[in-house]
């Protein structure tokens, strides 16, 4: 795919705009151009980093905050199926659990797949967007195998979308991301509202009578649900 975009013209457009870097087989090579991406990042310059399923790379380096906004995952990283090891695990799960080939083979291509695309989000204030550049992903069976904190996030008006669509889409979400957001002072509880609060919990008092339990606060309890708008 790399040779034919260098073929077509495509890889010049990208340099236009970001540097390049490739993983290697060499790991020597793969950690220069790691540090080296992770420079231009710094510097402001950006680059775009290709990596392989399974590697090292796509398992095993964060791309948290600046160094990873956007994850496109080029096809399903399927196993080797012809793999002496793959045919021998397939053969055990089918025999002592009926677990069916296809059904492995999509559930583990789907994990590698959520190890991909999970490179950019590393912390809760993280964001970052992630594209599945594939047709077979449109398939449910394929994306109900993806993690909750992925699969949930896919609206349904975003499936099967073409690549201006997609362009588009992706300019509205960094746009959105890259506003300030304003947060109002009541939308979270101070330390003296949780103090206020657990007073006042502490005064409350259950009284048994001849009915229902009832409730008795010793105290009004003042405080009104928080507003979450921002």
């Amino acid at each position: 795919m790399v040779n034919h975009w260098n073929d077509t013209g495509v890889l010049d457009e990208i340099i236009k705009h970001k540097l390049l870097f490739i993983e290697s087989k060499d790991v020597k090579e793969t950690s220069l151009s790691l540090a080296s991406y992770r420079n231009a990042c710094e510097i402001g310059r950006g680059g775009v980093f290709f990596s392989i399923a399974r590697g090292k790379v796509a398992e095993g380096i964060d791309f948290d905050e600046q160094y990873g906004r956007a994850v496109i995952m080029f096809g399903v990283p399927f196993q080797y199926t012809r793999s002496r090891m793959l045919l021998a695990r397939l053969d055990y799960l089918r025999e002592n659990f009926q677990i069916k080939e296809s059904d492995f083979l999509i559930f583990d291509a789907m994990r590698q797949c959520s190890q991909c695309l999970g490179r950019v989000i590393r912390k809760k204030n993280d964001y970052g967007l992630m594209i599945l550049a594939d047709k077979r992903f449109v398939h449910s069976d394929k994306r109900e195998k993806l993690p909750k904190w992925i699969r949930n996030y896919i609206e349904p008006h975003n499936i099967n979308i073409s690549t201006d669509q997609a362009v588009y889409k992706a300019r509205l979400f960094f746009k959105e991301m890259g506003m300030d957001y304003k947060i109002d002072s009541q939308a979270f509880y101070t330390k003296e509202d949780i103090e206020e609060l657990e007073k006042n919990q502490e005064s409350l008092k259950v009284v048994e009578g001849e009915g229902p339990i009832t409730l008795k606060f010793s105290q009004p309890m003042n405080f009104s649900k928080p507003s979450t708008q921002m």
